[in-house]
């Protein structure tokens, strides 16, 4: 069974390790680097976790942090998901939907119209887990070319 746990500013190590991790294995999947991150000092992952108005996630399977999800407000009655990361140790158990599910269950009550989201896209397997969860494209990323927006009402 799927744990979620919302975090807090405290929380900032079990974040950093995750991130750390998350940039780690899966360099492509992020706009954020490894070397950027790395050498962070405490105030930076603080000041992620401070982010206001986002919902930041971390799934357990016991007591082992098996994946992270955050949501923030776009200012425009949305709310985009991002640093969405699933470890190997959860893939296929549930781990990226249960993910998911809290962050637009969490958007829905507080009001958001849509939540969105923008993925690389040569990442097959995460574009296959946000249109199992409802997300339908949109169009290509003006930011990024190499991104794909999604979007669920």
């Amino acid at each position: 069974m799927v744990d979620l746990r919302v975090l807090a500013e405290d929380d900032w190590k079990l974040w950093r390790e995750l991130r750390l991790a998350a940039l780690a294995e899966a360099p492509y999947a992020f706009g954020s680097t490894l070397a950027g991150w790395q050498d962070a000092v405490e105030e930076q992952w603080r000041q992620r976790l401070r982010i206001p108005g986002a919902r930041d996630l971390v799934a357990f399977l016991g007591d082992q942090p098996v994946g992270m999800a955050s949501g923030v407000p776009t200012g425009d009655g949305a709310v985009e998901v991002i640093s969405v990361w699933v470890s190997p140790a959860g893939r296929g158990r549930g781990v990226g939907d249960a993910l998911l599910d809290g962050i637009v269950r969490w958007a829905a009550e507080s009001g958001a119209s849509a939540v969105r989201l923008s993925v690389k896209a040569d990442n097959a397997a995460a574009t296959k887990l946000y249109e199992r969860a409802g997300f339908v494209h949109v169009g290509p990323n003006p930011a990024d070319p190499d991104e794909v927006l999604m979007e669920r009402a």
